[in-house]
């Protein structure tokens, strides 16, 4: 589905479900890469899964700070992970990855920023199940597996609250187009540091 199908194509459901069915076929194949990986066979194979995961969050960390993303999001600064994902390759005894160019700036327009966050706070969701898998390697909220570890508000409350924020901001339609195209983008970064640590 291209960029400029979110608003005319499933017009009865909330700007959220309609961004996840637009990204469904890219996001679909990114899991499948990553599961692929093999990453809860040892400590080992699960520290690339992390490094990939600090490699992304390096990426959008200068979100974090997007003024007008602080006013649009609750509790922006507290869905930050890095910190969290640095402490996780630390336990496992990995150096952290080479610095390189960040992908999203902090003066990255709106729309195109919540496509990237769409993607971080999707993947939050989704820790949720993936620290169950951790859990089988000795990894918990205090070794290893922080990062995955559920909000205290817990992850549904959580991600129900950014989409709330989300399907409320008011967008024109190329706002719209580059909602998806952010989105996009950020799951291609995840894709190319996953190629990378798994090559």
């Amino acid at each position: 589905m291209a960029a400029h199908d979110l608003a005319s194509d499933f017009t009865d459901l909330p700007r959220s479900q309609r961004l996840k069915a637009a990204t469904r076929a890219t996001h679909d194949r990114l899991d499948r890469r990553i599961m692929a990986g093999d990453i809860f066979a040892d400590r080992g194979r699960f520290a690339r899964f992390v490094r990939v995961q600090y490699r992304f969050h390096r990426d959008i960390d200068a979100l974090y700070a997007h003024p007008a993303l602080d006013a649009l999001l609750p509790d922006l600064a507290g869905r930050r992970r890095l910190d969290q994902i640095a402490s996780d390759l630390r336990d496992l005894g990995q150096a952290l990855p080479t610095p390189a160019q960040p992908k999203a700036e902090a003066g990255l327009p709106l729309a195109q920023a919540l496509g990237w966050l769409y993607v971080a706070e999707g993947s939050n969701l989704g820790g949720s199940v993936l620290y169950k898998l951790a859990a089988k390697l000795g990894l918990d909220r205090e070794f290893g597996a922080r990062h995955l570890a559920a909000h205290p508000d817990g992850v549904a409350r959580h991600w129900r609250e950014f989409t709330a924020a989300l399907d409320s901001a008011a967008l024109d339609a190329a706002q719209e187009r580059d909602l998806v195209a952010g989105a996009e983008a950020a799951f291609r970064s995840v894709r190319g540091h996953v190629e990378a640590e798994f090559a």
